[in-house]
């Protein structure tokens, strides 16, 4: 960083943090025409924003000293649109300008306004915060800005998509008319065009490229997923990947519960983020995955706005977002400042459309495949296991005579096998999952699916020639039931195989299907082995005939939410959207 003096407080700071190559976006707000001007900028998250508006009013608050006057009114205001956005903000420009002497106070929703107050009536240089509060403050009295120089309104898009278009322009109209006005946002639309327009004068204008920042350092994924496999395939990716941090989006609240209920049971340490937790709850979790002591993070889109996590190597979709604007945005908290990452979209069969325009809209290229297998992962474990610190630390005089007393009472086999279970004691176990395959059958060749063998759909082809049982499963048409992933779950659950399974119907809540006479008892055994399955088997009368294609036969109940089957999960939903219902606040 050459863009400031040497002994200059922001450039020391930048040192200690090992900040030698700047990115786009802040070579851009310190090229010479843009000095002391009003700036427009438009630049994807994990581009460095934060950084760069702090280095671009560096020269309005410490002019030509470098160090700051004492704290009195504040001299700069920094608008952000949540809480942990917010925070974020205070804890970047505190370390910024530390060798300046300034003292930034955050004001934001959750914490108690009159320790806030207190804290303004102190003094400060900068303040951080949420719309709302800061506009509270203003209205109280608290918070004085006659000294004012600078406003930056950081993520001005997610603002006004909030719903803080009046906030922002109290805020805007209240603060004096010669300050400098910097306006970042991911993008552009009319209502940030007409405010800059309106609250700004003369703006150098900022564009930077998605390809020239942090997203060109994200690897996108899309993995086919059955649909009653998509917790299976996410514990599997987070395996596979071993990230020390993973983010994982759902659409709504019930979501988020339900994955983050079924990651902690499965042994990964998840902590959940949705607008239904407390300011305290939110923080507790945060700091949890900064400390080390949470590895996921599950959450929702409202409440994971503006979230900078370190380490954050993966990103995995459970459900599709609705545009490619968040596809961008939940991505874009990976592979931040530098760093790489990757990016996980969850597809279903009948999903792959929406994934193939969510991708072209955004401009992406992703690796199509299945979720990683089981064994993908055993291979993976004994690769890290010959890396692990465990075989590469130095070893004690202690330790070899230790090992000397192990192998003169056991075998060298026995004492590696004990290492390999001490080191899959901590582990999560991989789950089986089956690969649904490239594309949904309606779209295929006709030729295709013409050469597709046994099982028949609807009643057609015949059953099993030496005598079946029929079951049935409480999933059908509504949760897009299809032979291709209910054949392998069939034959995981029951432990059989794909020869012992009949004819299969498929009807609108339920589907039933034949198994071999030779083998039902068994396949009955091995699903009363299984404690909880999201998709309940379960053997029909024996005097219950052979269904028909078409409605249920009287007098047998369909399996569904009225007959006290287990509820959906909440990504089974045909919508990918939110359920209807006051939108969720961040």
């Amino acid at each position: 960083m050459d863009f400031f003096p040497a002994g200059h407080p922001l450039l020391k700071a930048l040192t200690e943090r090992d900040y030698t190559d700047p990115t786009a976006v802040q070579e851009a707000v310190l090229e010479p025409g843009a000095a002391g001007r009003d700036l427009l900028v438009s630049a994807q998250t994990g581009s460095g924003k934060t950084v760069a508006y702090g280095l671009a009013i560096a020269d309005t608050l410490l002019g030509d000293s470098f160090v700051l006057e004492p704290a009195a009114e504040p001299l700069a205001l920094i608008v952000a649109p949540t809480r942990e956005l917010a925070l974020q903000v205070h804890r970047e420009l505190t370390w910024l300008y530390e060798h300046a002497g300034a003292r930034v106070v955050s004001c934001v929703g959750g914490m108690d306004p009159r320790a806030e107050q207190r804290m303004l009536g102190q003094g400060a240089h900068i303040v951080v915060g949420t719309p709302g509060r800061l506009r509270d403050h203003l209205e109280r009295g608290g918070l004085r800005i006659n000294r004012l120089k600078a406003v930056v309104l950081d993520e001005a898009d997610e603002m006004l998509d909030l719903g803080f278009r009046e906030d922002l322009e109290f805020i805007l109209e209240a603060t004096p008319q010669e300050r400098r006005t910097l306006l970042f946002s991911a993008t552009l639309p009319h209502g940030i065009v007409s405010m800059a327009k309106r609250y700004q004068r003369n703006a150098w204008r900022i564009a930077v490229s998605a390809g020239t920042q942090g997203h060109a350092d994200i690897e996108y994924r899309a993995v086919r997923v059955a649909p009653n496999e998509i917790e299976h395939a996410v514990v599997n990716l987070l395996r596979y990947f071993e990230s020390p941090t993973a983010m994982v989006f759902c659409n709504t609240r019930d979501s988020v519960r339900h994955l983050q209920a079924i990651l902690l049971e499965r042994g990964f340490a998840a902590v959940a983020l949705s607008g239904e937790l407390g300011q305290n709850e939110r923080n507790n979790a945060l700091q949890a995955l900064r400390d080390g002591r949470a590895r996921v993070c599950v959450a929702t889109d409202v409440a994971a706005r503006g979230i900078d996590l370190p380490n954050l190597g993966l990103v995995i979709h459970a459900e599709l977002p609705q545009n490619a604007q968040t596809l961008q945005h939940r991505s874009g908290r990976t592979g931040r400042a530098g760093k790489k990452g990757v990016s996980v979209l969850l597809v279903q069969l009948s999903r792959r459309r929406k994934a193939d325009m969510l991708l072209q809209t955004a401009g992406l290229q992703a690796i199509w495949s299945g979720a990683p297998s089981a064994e993908d992962i055993r291979k993976l474990d004994q690769e890290r296991l010959l890396t692990s610190p465990l075989l590469t630390e130095e070893t004690t005089e202690d330790d070899l005579a230790m090992a000397k007393a192990l192998l003169a009472e056991r075998p060298a086999e026995e004492i590696a096998a004990a290492l390999v279970r001490m080191y899959r004691s901590h582990l999560p176990a991989a789950e089986e999952v089956f690969d649904p395959g490239p594309g949904s059958p309606s779209r295929e060749p006709r030729e295709h699916r013409e050469r597709e063998p046994r099982p028949p759909r609807e009643g057609k082809g015949p059953g099993l020639p030496g005598g079946a049982v029929w079951f049935r499963m409480n999933i059908g048409r509504q949760k897009n039931a299809d032979p291709r992933w209910l054949i392998p779950m069939i034959c995981r659950q029951g432990k059989i195989t794909k020869a012992e399974i009949g004819a299969i119907r498929i009807f609108e809540r339920e589907t039933r299907f034949e198994i071999d006479a030779a083998t039902a008892d068994r396949f009955a055994t091995a699903l009363r082995q299984i404690e909880k399955a999201e998709v309940r088997i379960e053997r029909l009368a024996e005097h219950a005939s052979e269904p028909a294609a078409g409605p249920v036969p009287a007098g047998v109940k369909p399996i569904g939410p009225k007959t006290g089957g287990p509820k959906k999960a909440p990504w089974k939903d045909k919508k990918d959207g939110p359920r209807k219902g006051k939108p969720e606040r961040a």
